[in-house]
């Protein structure tokens, strides 16, 4: 019982986070992109997506439709080849697949604005 409270407060908080808008949940019903979204769970969310409450931040951006510009070919040649910071996936996935994350990626709205961290005005 233990183990399974602890899985479900684990996947808990991601849930809202790949279900984002009913855009995504429509557009995730196309092949591409509900593969896209389960790969974008097994090897983007760990980094991309705020899993913890009590995390003060990702290790990399939130992505949406809007990251890179939105421009596909970005995107892809960043989820392929990586960069300093984020490991290529070249060699562990098959071009089909980016294609697919790139596709549920497409589906995603660009994040709220952070709210101000400072003081309230008077």
């Amino acid at each position: 019982m233990q183990r399974s409270v602890l899985i479900f407060a684990a996947v808990l908080p991601v849930l809202p986070a790949l279900a984002a808008s009913p855009a995504a949940q429509t557009a995730a019903a196309s092949p591409d992109a509900g593969a896209g979204r389960n790969l974008f769970a097994q090897h983007c969310v760990v980094c991309h997506v705020k899993t913890l409450v009590t995390a003060v931040r990702t290790y990399g951006p939130p992505l949406s439709g809007e990251s890179l510009g939105g421009q596909a070919a970005l995107l892809r040649a960043q989820i392929s080849d990586g960069s300093a910071n984020m490991p290529g996936f070249k060699y562990s996935l098959e071009p089909p697949q980016i294609d697919a994350i790139v596709a549920y990626l497409k589906t995603l709205p660009a994040p709220a604005p952070a709210p101000p961290t400072g003081p309230a005005p008077r």
